[in-house]
């Protein structure tokens, strides 16, 4: 672990498309041996796919299977689709490469046909490509975040999670990118889930899904600022379909949603308390139905619909049909901006979230037990910050769901001065380095996993940089009421 550096990084947050080759030679099923040896000579290619009419790779021919089952074994007009390799794995393109290379090592192969959303051959994984003899040492890691798509699988790499968490700090790698990887592993396991879900109904006679959907998560998960400790914020966003099949259509994916859901909680990732899933239809709506939803929040804030626009807010799209996501973003980002009525009840909604802060800039612990003498710096320091910036970033319609990301898009917009972007994206640092520093100590102890923080762990730097950062947020958040109430009123 101790070799694990910043470039290693790259195969856990890089997709399978960026690191494959161009899409390889093709032949149909019914070409001859000998002119699909004639296709790997002109092209120098080690393997040739076979592919059905619709585009779909059906087989695969090797040099190795040249030598194993043709040379001087089958005349050479013999049909490809007798010799080939069939069937044959595949990867998709939008798949996390580190997910590819544990396929392939579990496998025992050297590559893989790519495929798109839609099954078509877009190119070649190559394991030496995605791998090099010097990075042997990150090998380990990826076998422990890559196992057989089954429900204990899922178990095992969501358990890796901490011992990866936990390496990655130790080496200094980065806090944004350490929750990034983390999010992406959760991610992952909501994708592997819906690749089970869907394949276990189809063999169920439950046929296809009716309509193209996309999986959303919401919360830290949306902003890919994930902790060790996350429960199920997700969503769906269905296509829209007449209302005469809704019966039908909802039926189906109301059963993926408890089978998510199931499978979600048996992994590690618990039911959300304040059912924020997909088995609510609150969160399970067309896009249609879901953009007259935020538009009714928006127009006619309450108590009940600003909890949840600020839940929904962070949503990015995890699995799926992603245009639906998009279609769905650029929704909200049209909306928000228009309505400051709405706005300042957010913001009014958030003002008695304060920071950990007393007199003097003196931390204030919790009283009580079981965490009497800690400092919950998630609910008292993070939260703060990051709804904040979300807030401005809504005001300002912009995209971003990352907070360090929408506090440099505040700052291009002369939102925030520079001054203001350093303290509160050192801020961000600070408090999320703290808080998943806790949560690795309290699991290896064996500890309930919280964001509640000892002080006299932290040294006496980081004593004077934690003050300065809720120093620095209880600035911001007092600047933004000002803003916020003169707009207004």
């Amino acid at each position: 672990m101790k070799e694990f550096h910043a470039p290693v990084m790259a195969v856990f947050r890089r997709l399978v498309r960026d690191t494959m080759r161009e899409r390889p030679p093709t032949v149909a099923p019914e070409t001859p041996c000998g002119e699909a040896l004639q296709v790997m000579r002109d092209y120098a290619a080690a393997a040739v796919v076979v592919i059905s009419p619709e585009g779909h790779p059906v087989g695969m021919l090797t040099e190795e299977d040249v030598v194993r089952r043709i040379a001087y074994l089958v005349p050479v007009g013999t049909p490809v689709k007798e010799v080939m390799r069939s069937p044959i794995k595949t990867v998709h393109d939008d798949d996390y490469l580190f997910h590819g290379i544990g396929f392939m090592n579990r496998s025992g192969l050297d590559r893989l046909p790519v495929v798109d959303q839609n099954g078509q051959l877009t190119g070649i994984l190559r394991l030496r490509d995605a791998v090099t003899d010097s990075m042997t040492h990150v090998m380990d890691l990826t076998r422990r975040l890559t196992h057989e798509e089954t429900v204990e699988g899922l178990k095992l790499i969501r358990e890796a999670q901490v011992a990866v968490a936990g390496g990655l700090l130790e080496d200094r790698i980065p806090i944004s990118d350490i929750q990034t990887l983390l999010t992406h592993i959760t991610n992952d396991i909501h994708r592997r889930a819906q690749s089970m879900i869907l394949r276990d109904l189809s063999q169920e006679g439950w046929g296809e899904p009716p309509v193209a959907f996309d999986i959303i998560v919401m919360g830290s998960g949306g902003r890919g600022e994930s902790f060790l400790h996350s429960d199920q914020d997700y969503g769906f966003i269905l296509m829209d379909h007449p209302a005469e099949h809704h019966r039908m259509v909802d039926t189906y994916f109301k059963e993926v949603a408890r089978r998510m859901s199931t499978i979600l909680n048996v992994v590690g990732i618990p039911t959300c308390s304040g059912n924020v899933m997909a088995g609510n239809p609150q969160w399970r709506k067309s896009l249609s139905e879901w953009c007259r939803q935020v538009a009714g929040w928006i127009e006619k804030p309450d108590p009940t619909t600003l909890r949840y626009a600020d839940i929904f807010f962070d949503f990015r799209h995890v699995a799926g049909h992603e245009p639906l996501a998009m279609s769905l973003r650029q929704h909200v980002s049209r909306l928000a901006p228009r309505n400051h009525v709405f706005l300042r009840q957010m913001q009014k909604v958030q003002e008695d979230h304060g920071v950990a802060l007393g007199t003097f800039g003196r931390l204030i612990p919790e009283q009580d037990p079981p965490h009497r003498g800690r400092v919950n710096l998630k609910y008292q320091g993070l939260i703060p910050l990051v709804e904040t910036v979300r807030l401005l970033a809504l005001r300002e319609g912009l995209n971003q769901t990352a907070t360090l990301k929408r506090i440099d898009g505040l700052t291009a917009r002369g939102v925030l001065s520079r001054d203001e972007q350093d303290y509160l994206s050192d801020a961000f640092r600070n408090l999320t380095t703290f808080i998943l520093r806790q949560q690795i100590e309290d699991f290896r102890a064996g500890l309930d996993v919280t964001p509640y923080v000892r002080p006299e762990l932290l040294s006496s730097r980081e004593k004077e940089n934690l003050v300065d950062s809720l120093r620095a947020i209880a600035a911001l958040r007092d600047r933004v009421r000002s803003e916020f109430t003169g707009e207004v009123f």
